[in-house]
């Protein structure tokens, strides 16, 4: 059921001032789904020090958001359908600033709590935006979702880079490191106020509720299959990002310039977090991005075990633009692969639930194997065995079908 007098859906967006806030609202939303994340991982020494933490549950500061997505994910399309998309995504900002704001207090309690809050905030703007993109966007559907993609990641990568000069060359420490980002969730916060006013009324979900067929996507093989390309692409993204440094100091690379070797990788990603979700719009059918998207994944990933560090460029650009590209395409599935915007917030919810559980498994198991093994190969064939199942997932959630005929 489309909204009243719902003027997104003519063939050109009308730049009206209310679209216009919308477009805004939703890239600052986006720009906070990452941000307060990435910022942790190059200041996670400081923050270790200063709190006197010790290794692991430094390493699980990363971790908690991941399973705080994976736990909450499932409920937020059902808050949304009681208290309307527009209401839910506003009080999850209020949530995201306290949370930050907790965080950056300096004491471990405070840490553990507001990393938590952080992670049960995100959860909804993951969830639900695919699904309000499809409801106020439906024919412009790629070009919203390209927006909102690069906008969370160049937000992502600018968080990661801008950290420890904060820590190094102000006063602010690490804890206004953290901080900062309860800046950008407040703009979120004013930008997506005027929103509220379009917030869907109970009156109007209980009508749609009734003419929306009543289906679990969790006994569906093509939900199931989405589910899994996102979880296996989410998988190699965090554990590239936590591990892929360590393997290329085996390799002789000194931390700086490994330190530049993902920043290479972060940057190649972010074109194509815009362009494939405008290519795949286009397509009925996007199992050619997925066999594209595979064999850049193993010739990045191969590259890395048996090449020598000279030719590194090369595969962090590969491993890049298969990451990215991945990215773009699994939050295109939401969408392509549904009818509604309920829908699509539902199939996102399960996907992103599972999903991050995957996520969360990656980079211990890849240390694990490190461990037992005492060499780097045996760890990198989890990058290979991802890349063959993100294949077979792929190619069935790249056909023309949807989770719900």
């Amino acid at each position: 059921m489309e909204r009243q007098n719902n003027t997104f859906t003519s063939r050109k967006i009308p730049w009206s001032n209310k679209i216009i806030l919308l477009i805004a609202g939703i890239i600052f939303i986006a720009s906070t789904l990452r941000s307060p994340l990435t910022s942790v991982g190059p200041i996670i020494a400081p923050i270790r020090d200063g709190l006197g933490m010790s290794n692991v549950l430094a390493g699980f500061l990363t971790t908690i958001p991941l399973l705080a997505f994976a736990l909450i994910s499932p409920f937020a399309p059902k808050l949304s359908k009681r208290f309307g998309m527009e209401l839910t995504l506003f009080l999850s900002l209020c949530v995201l600033t306290v949370g930050i704001i907790v965080r950056s207090i300096g004491s471990l309690p405070f840490m553990l709590i507001g990393t938590f809050m952080i992670g049960i905030a995100i959860a909804f703007g993951n969830v639900l935006l695919p699904g309000l993109l499809k409801l106020n966007f439906p024919l412009h559907i790629g070009l919203m979702t390209g927006i909102y993609s690069i906008s969370m990641n160049i937000s992502a990568t600018i968080a990661s880079g801008i950290s420890v000069p904060i820590v190094e060359k102000t006063s602010f420490g690490w804890q206004g490191a953290l901080g900062i980002w309860a800046i950008l969730s407040l703009i979120a916060i004013l930008f997506w106020l005027p929103q509220l006013k379009s917030n869907t009324s109970q009156k109007q979900l209980d009508v749609q509720r009734k003419e929306e067929k009543e289906v679990s996507l969790w006994r569906s093989p093509l939900a199931w299959a989405v589910t899994f390309f996102m979880g296996l692409q989410s998988l190699l993204f965090y554990t590239t990002s936590a591990w892929l440094p360590e393997v290329m100091g085996g390799a002789g690379m000194d931390a700086q310039k490994a330190g530049l070797m993902i920043s290479l990788l972060q940057l190649s990603q972010l074109p194509m977090t815009f362009i494939i979700p405008i290519i795949s719009s286009k397509l009925k059918d996007q199992r050619v991005i997925v066999i594209g998207t595979t064999l850049l994944y193993f010739i990045g990933y191969i590259g890395v075990m048996f090449s020598n560090a000279a030719l590194f460029p090369v595969w962090m650009i590969a491993i890049g633009i298969a990451g990215g590209s991945s990215f773009g395409l699994a939050m295109m599935f939401f969408t392509l692969r549904t009818n509604t915007h309920i829908e699509a917030a539902e199939l996102s919810g399960m996907a992103q639930s599972i999903g991050y559980l995957l996520a969360a498994i990656g980079p211990v198991l890849f240390g694990l194997l490190h461990d037992v093994t005492s060499n780097w190969t045996s760890s990198m064939i989890i990058f290979i065995i991802a890349s063959l199942f993100i294949f077979v997932s792929g190619m069935k959630a790249g056909a023309d079908r949807k989770v719900v005929n």
